[in-house]
């Protein structure tokens, strides 16, 4: 490795130069105002003009709809009926992304997430006319209004209501598909839209519920950003913000905080750092643009010699402990197999950034790398007699160990094809539950040829979201299990999640390939 690429010249340079460009690639956002388009009084639909000629009191609900589901600032025109106001009215307001969450009630959240999640609010009006102006930000496609109390002597009459939206996504169209199919369709418009709304001044994990920007989820973003919105500078100020706030050790980290100043998170996944690589290489690809790629380089570079630091003598990646890894939501999931092959990928990454540069030298030490970790892969984690991957101690076969084998190239084509397919016919196979890992799945039999069962997986697996009524793809989504949740609680599960947009890219590689 040349000087150049030292730790310590990396950490020199992310102290100020790294963190200004990023500062200087903030976006403008996007504004467009919003309304609602249906109504319900005691839950039962009524015409938009009867909503608003409707006086509030003691008890009163309703329900309004805006059509889609959006990210912005609310504004409520309250007005009188009868009167005058003898006393404040009192008035609970909730944003609600899913018509689930309509009839959830947060007394009942047990959750070891904050509850400030939760997005209601309530206001006593004292005088009015009044403008109720909600300072905090919303992701929401309902509004649910609720009188808890007034006067006898008065009615509180909605005048307007409007939602100021908010997106770091250009203000142009994407290209539809011409799929013919009209699941595919919707299933490529719910994923634009989901992406739409997590672009903020970030690429958000989530516009609900955190907002952070996660390496995992942001290298997802990018790739769908590349081939919809095109907004490469957004791409450019997270790879920026990654590199320039990195982590003592020089590793970079699993998220950051842009606001209210930007700081790295004290949380470290494995996996999550090694991303950073694969998503300097489709920035490079998607943009040509060698000043940032060659700044960065190194960045990434740094990552796949930090993780050589958890090899094990057989030349496996040793198991959790001295490091955490994210892979999957799945409950006893055993990751040390997913992760390796998370490394091998990101190896074969750093071989192409290393040619990219004219660093053969590197680049032959990495593919040796690559060579030595894929062997052991085959004789340490490959049950022969089981003809699967396995992983820990109980030798676990899991869908995560199948996927990143085969993403990683430890079996390519016909072999990995027929992996896959063993792994859908088997038995007890431990399952996975987020579209993060889908996605990886539907990739892994993109990689092996399998295009037309990647479509069909992907409708079977959106596509359900859809038929649930998703107007925006899901933080996590278990067929079999709609309320699960890794919180203890799904009042707190987002429904507009960064991982899950991921349909848009995936319909395009694989209808580029037809």
């Amino acid at each position: 490795m040349s000087a150049s690429w030292s730790h310590a010249d990396v950490k020199k340079k992310s102290v100020k130069l790294f963190v200004d460009k990023a500062s200087t690639l903030r976006p403008v956002l996007n504004h467009k105002p919003a309304y609602p388009v249906k109504a319900s009084l005691a839950g039962k639909e009524v015409p938009l003009e009867a909503f608003y000629d409707f006086g509030f009191g003691r008890g009163d609900d309703a329900v309004l709809d805006f059509g889609s589901h959006y990210v912005g600032y609310l504004t409520i025109h309250l007005d009188v009926q009868g009167g005058p106001a003898d006393a404040p009215a009192f008035l609970k307001v909730k944003m609600c992304e899913y018509h689930r969450e309509l009839e959830e009630d947060s007394a009942d959240y047990k959750g070891w997430l904050g509850k400030g999640w939760l997005q209601e609010e309530w206001f006593h009006i004292d005088e009015f006319p009044a403008i109720l102006q909600l300072p905090r930000r919303y992701a929401l496609r309902y509004l649910k209004l609720e009188m808890l109390d007034t006067s006898p002597n008065f009615r509180v009459l909605v005048k307007q209501v409007m939602l100021d939206t908010v997106t770091a996504a250009p203000n142009k169209e994407v290209r539809p598909l011409d799929t013919g199919d009209a699941l595919l369709k919707k299933i490529d418009e719910v994923s634009i839209r989901t992406l739409r709304d997590c672009m903020q001044d970030v690429f958000e994990d989530g516009p609900k519920r955190d907002r952070r920007i996660w390496l995992g989820d942001f290298r997802l973003q990018a790739m769908v950003n590349a081939v919809t919105f095109q907004n490469f500078d957004l791409v450019k100020r997270c790879l920026y913000l990654f590199a320039g706030l990195i982590r003592e050790d020089g590793a970079v980290g699993s998220c950051l905080y842009a606001e209210p100043r930007m700081i790295v998170d004290n949380i470290f996944l494995l996996d999550y750092s090694l991303f950073f690589v694969p998503t300097l290489l489709d920035y490079y690809h998607a943009t040509g643009d060698q000043e940032t790629f060659k700044e960065l380089a190194p960045t990434a570079i740094r990552q796949l010699d930090a993780a050589k630091e958890y090899l094990q003598s057989d030349g496996i990646v040793e198991p959790e402990g001295r490091y955490s890894c994210f892979i999957d939501w799945k409950d006893g999931l055993h990751k040390q197999a997913a992760m390796h092959g998370v490394w091998l990928y990101s190896l074969r990454c750093g071989v192409q950034i290393c040619r990219a540069l004219g660093e053969e030298h590197l680049a032959e030490q990495y593919e040796a790398d690559y060579a030595q970790g894929k062997n052991a892969a085959m004789k340490v984690l490959w049950n022969e007699e089981k003809q699967f991957f396995v992983s820990g101690e109980d030798c676990q076969i899991s869908w995560a160990s199948q996927i990143w084998m085969c993403i990683a190239g430890v079996l390519e084509g016909q072999q990995a094809a027929k992996l896959l397919q063993r792994t859908r016919l088997a038995e007890g196979i431990c399952s996975m539950v987020t579209p993060y890992l889908y996605h990886h799945y539907v990739q892994a039999l993109m990689n092996c040829g399998e295009q037309e069962k990647a479509l069909q997986e992907i409708k079977r697996y959106w596509g359900g979201m859809i038929d649930a009524g998703a107007d925006t793809f899901w933080e996590l989504y278990n067929p079999e299990d709609p309320l699960e949740s890794p919180y203890g609680s799904n009042m707190v599960n987002s429904y507009c999640h960064a991982w899950s947009c991921t349909p848009s890219y995936l319909l395009r590689e694989i209808l580029s390939k037809k």
